[in-house]
């Protein structure tokens, strides 16, 4: 089988190149590529190169495909999972595998297993954890993003609160309370607030903060207040920079509670800071946001902590369980992913995109692997509408469902394209 990927040699070495993939032994399974979505740990990835913890020390003489937020179709099965897979299945998969205690993971650590590429070969350990399942939405890249939602829902579902009659544990945001999500008009942020809008904890009210009036803006457009009133949730956005003193500025928001949940989605020490000096009694800090520095710190109160049973903990990645609740989430529409989603693009813009990401503003790349695109803004369709007339029916497309990426998009893509969906 004849395959197309990006694939990493070393430090900022990432190459767009055909290669032949050996046959599938018994125990694995080759998928044809339809989408990934790109990560920012792929660029922290690209960034470390072998110091990266799951960077296999022979990727100079045996590389690894890039990208493991990815969704597409099952092509040939080995004769082990036949009475469990079939081709033409749709799968979603959860790349955070940590089989028998190894850090490798797709995207990261596999020769022939990664999400940026044409076809790529599932090995035996992925079928084995359960990491493989089938996605019956109406399209790919709501199973490439049900891993980055995964990772959201993860980390409200790790949130932990305690009482003073005993030492349990209730986990969870806590229901009826307050959530701030603390630099959170990113795309990690957007999913966060879109989650806690439908999820089972239910919070009385979201509290989403920035310091760009352009983000806030875009991040009321697709999560509005008024959407969140329909379910139930007050939804507050505010710019942290325009208050005198934030603190007090956060406080008041809660009439003076403060905050039970604090998800912090950007590593910068003041926002840690800041974040934990609004936590409430029993308010537990979940520090989201992986840092590329190893000696990232930030002062936080001890004093807090000890008198005010506050808690402090991190997370990364989800498990399957998260990645079952993301996906039935959003192929029933309660959950609409496409809020991450600012560019599209094709296999041809992946490297450049990854090794540029941090310079590149606003949310998730999304890209399709089946053909070449440069990468570009939704926002910018209307201007290449003007001379492309395809553009002028995608921009309208994106229009119709509140300038976001979705279902009917993706499939006039394709068709433009040419490409013809495995059944």
């Amino acid at each position: 089988m004849r395959a197309k990927a990006v694939r990493m040699y070393g430090t900022r070495d990432l190459r767009l190149e055909e290669f032949e993939l050996p046959e599938i032994r018994d125990d694995e399974i080759l998928a044809k590529i339809y989408s990934d979505s790109i990560c920012m740990s792929t660029y922290k990835l690209v960034e470390q190169g072998k110091k990266h913890k799951r960077a296999p020390q022979n990727m100079d003489t045996h590389p690894v495909i890039v990208g493991h937020e990815f969704a597409g179709v099952i092509v040939k099965v080995g004769k082990k999972w036949q009475d469990q897979f079939q081709p033409g299945m749709r799968f979603a998969q959860q790349p955070a595998l940590n089989y028998k205690g190894s850090l490798a993971s797709p995207g990261y650590s596999y020769e022939w297993y990664g999400g940026d590429t044409t076809y790529c070969i599932f090995p035996h350990e992925t079928m084995e954890l359960g990491a493989l399942m089938p996605f019956d939405g109406d399209s790919f890249y709501k199973a490439s993003l049900g891993e980055p939602m995964s990772c959201c829902i993860g980390g409200y579902h790790a949130m932990y609160h305690t009482n003073k009659q005993n030492y349990d544990h209730e986990m969870g945001t806590k229901r009826g309370g307050n959530i701030l999500i603390a630099g959170g008009c990113g795309p990690m942020g957007l999913g966060s607030v879109s989650y806690g809008l439908v999820c089972d904890y239910h919070p009385r009210r979201i509290v989403v903060t920035d310091v760009d009036d352009a983000k806030i803006e875009r991040a009321k457009e697709v999560v509005s207040p008024e959407y969140a009133a329909e379910h139930g949730v007050e939804l507050i956005y505010a710019n942290t920079a325009k208050m005198d003193d934030p603190r007090q500025g956060l406080m008041d928001l809660t009439q003076g509670h403060g905050y039970d949940d604090v998800f912090v989605m950007v590593p910068i020490p003041s926002v840690c800071q800041l974040a934990g000096s609004v936590l409430a009694f029993d308010g537990c800090l979940n520090f989201f946001s992986g840092p590329t520095d190893k000696n990232f710190s930030a002062s936080m109160n001890m004093y807090d902590l000890h008198y005010t049973s506050t808690h402090l903990m991190g997370t990364t990645g989800g498990n399957n369980d998260d990645l079952i609740e993301a996906n039935q989430l959003a192929a029933s529409g309660r959950l609409d992913p496409s809020v991450m989603i600012t560019h599209v693009g094709g296999i041809d813009s992946i490297a450049e995109t990854t090794l540029n990401l941090p310079k590149i503003k606003g949310g998730k790349k999304l890209a399709y692997t089946q053909f070449d695109m440069p990468m570009t803004a939704i926002e910018d369709f209307a201007k290449l509408g003007k001379s492309d007339p395809f553009f002028a029916k995608l921009d309208q497309c994106c229009r119709d469902h509140k300038g976001l990426w979705n279902p009917e998009a993706e499939r006039m893509l394709f068709e433009h394209k040419g490409v013809k969906v495995e059944v």
